[in-house]
């Protein structure tokens, strides 16, 4: 199993700021536990999103050297890709594409038509820097909108993204509206479809059914999972009820009961959730 922690997407909803020596510090942290990958930032609008204002910054902080964790940074529009391609360190370009129209226009303030050509260009710029492109397919079990959703229509969205060149299908469930049934439904279905394709799970839930969400996808074929200490966060464009992340140590639970290796650090893993305790505990 890869795990991606997702600090990014625990900070992003804080209103009070987090200073940037704190977030270097704790991203320092999570470095040494030795993640797949760190969603440590965003090049989006700092008025959508003040909380990530300092990506840049913290960028510049943070000590590469303790571990090969990757990094991957959210963007939601071309100016935000032509500033994260500045940084050779940076390895995964993360666009957030919806299947819902509302969340769309909520989230990036562009249609589903408009961000589909984007990804196109988006990955154009990728492809000329080395980068990857990680493409979250938000609202993919469902949304609280009235949309119009179905199993079929993500996996026709993902068939063209992947035509378009992305390297990562993250199947975002936005709201915590997946369940067994559906996670099994998609990932045994889209997995199969593009076995040359790594497609990923991202996960916001309650702390009562992560287990049965983690099992179904693992059963289905999904080996990528998102994950945030403690289960902080959420998405502040989705609702004013926030579902949580999944959390990273539930993760390491259900490796560990079904005897699944990793390789990250516990010693460092424990020093990280102390931390991170800290930090959410103090700002919120």
């Amino acid at each position: 199993m890869k795990i991606i922690e997702c600090p990014r997407d625990a900070m992003q909803g804080i209103k009070e700021f987090i200073p940037t020596e704190t977030k270097i510090e704790y991203l320092n942290k999570l470095l040494k536990v030795g993640f797949d990958t760190l969603d440590f930032g965003s090049f989006v609008s700092q008025k959508a999103i003040p909380q990530l204002a300092d990506t840049a910054e913290v960028l510049e902080g943070i000590d590469l050297s303790l571990s090969n964790t990757e990094l991957l940074a959210i963007c939601a529009n071309k100016r935000g890709v032509e500033d994260l391609i500045k940084f050779e360190e940076i390895r995964y370009i993360g666009f957030p594409f919806s299947v819902s129209e509302t969340f769309q226009q909520r989230n990036t303030k562009k249609s589903i038509k408009e961000s589909f050509h984007l990804v196109l260009e988006i990955n154009e710029l990728a492809c000329k820097n080395n980068k990857d492109l990680v493409v979250y397919l938000s609202m993919a079990f469902g949304n609280p909108y009235g949309d119009q959703w179905h199993p079929d229509i993500v996996a026709n969205w993902t068939e063209l993204l992947i035509e378009e060149g992305a390297d990562v299908i993250s199947l975002s469930d936005t709201v915590g509206t997946s369940n067994k049934e559906n996670i099994s439904q998609l990932f045994s279905t889209i997995i199969p479809t593009f076995p040359d394709i790594e497609i990923g799970a991202h996960f916001h839930t309650n702390p009562d059914n992560w287990e049965e969400k983690v099992k179904s996808a693992y059963e289905s074929g999904c080996r990528r999972f998102d994950g945030a200490l403690k289960g902080y966060g959420g998405c502040p464009m989705a609702k004013d009820e926030l579902v949580g992340n999944m959390a990273t140590e539930n993760l390491l639970t259900f490796m560990d009961s079904n005897v699944i290796e990793h390789n990250l650090n516990l010693e460092y893993f424990e020093e990280a959730m102390d931390f991170a305790n800290f930090i959410f505990n103090k700002y919120h």
